[in-house]
């Protein structure tokens, strides 16, 4: 029999894996269930897949096997006190919530399987990068948690969940960084005389190749870095661009700014 997965909480993120696991046919619809506040979205997530929807998190947590705690950080101790004595016996708790340890999940639901993960954004087209820290499951479940990162992009473990913290400064974070780069190329381009409509071509199609040909090189063993060089001819213009921003700083103001996500995961962990 087809075991049975529960989103509490029907946002993006959930929408993103509730998606991705129905595509690989890891769960059937009618072995799906979600939770939320919000009945307009549970309507608008039953009509689009099939699955069953419930403003009662207690409904849910009756039939899952699996139970993907996906609701905003400052609601889930009312969450977990909620369900804390209707789980199933065995049932594994998936929490991809930022900022909540396995350790408060456990302090409210007592000796469960615990996997906590971070996806990041792009996990709504199916190329999202994941963080997992196994935190007592089994190695069945943490596959079915691998499984479930994998049918929404890819996954790599960490062995200590403070970890999970610099995760999410590389990239749970990490899309708004590229974004912002992208942004400012944008506005650069059109202070340099191109349309608003030729800049965005370029920079959004420079972006997309520049990451195909990164993931390309790797599998051959070659690093950005040697990308990188490769177009950098000297005394060439894409090596004045790089001094500029090698002699603005540039490297000191990544770790600067990754170190500050990293601290604040930790703050909202604490």
């Amino acid at each position: 029999m087809m075991r049975t997965i529960g989103f509490i909480g029907g946002g993006n993120m959930a929408q993103a894996l509730l998606e991705g696991v129905l595509s690989a046919g890891l769960f059937e619809a009618n072995n799906v269930w979600v939770s939320d506040v919000r009945p307009e979205r549970l309507d608008e997530l039953k009509g689009l897949y099939g699955i069953h929807a419930t403003t009662d998190n207690t409904e849910l947590t009756k039939q899952a096997d699996i139970v993907v705690l996906s609701v905003k950080p400052q609601m889930m101790a009312a969450v977990l006190d909620g369900v804390a004595r209707t789980l199933k016996d065995g049932v594994l708790v998936i929490s991809i919530a930022a900022g909540i340890t396995t350790a408060t999940i456990k302090a409210k639901l007592g000796v469960v399987q615990i996997v906590r993960i971070m996806p990041n954004t792009p996990a709504l087209i199916g190329a999202g990068a994941s963080g997992v820290y196994n935190a007592g499951a089994s190695e069945s479940s943490m596959n079915t948690a691998l499984s479930i990162c994998a049918s929404v992009g890819r996954a790599v473990v960490v062995d200590n969940e403070d970890l999970i913290d610099a995760v999410t400064a590389v990239s749970g974070s990490g899309p708004a960084y590229y974004f912002l780069l992208m942004e400012e190329m944008i506005k650069a381009g059109i202070e340099l005389g191109l349309t608003e409509e030729t800049a965005k071509t370029l920079v959004l199609q420079t972006a997309k190749g520049a990451a195909l040909l990164a993931e390309s090189a790797q599998e051959k063993g070659e690093g950005p870095a040697v990308l990188r060089q490769k177009v950098t001819s000297p005394g060439g213009t894409t090596e004045a661009a790089l001094k500029v921003m090698n002699e603005s700083g540039f490297e000191r103001i990544v770790l600067k700014a990754l170190t500050a996500a990293r601290n604040r995961g930790k703050e909202l962990s604490g």
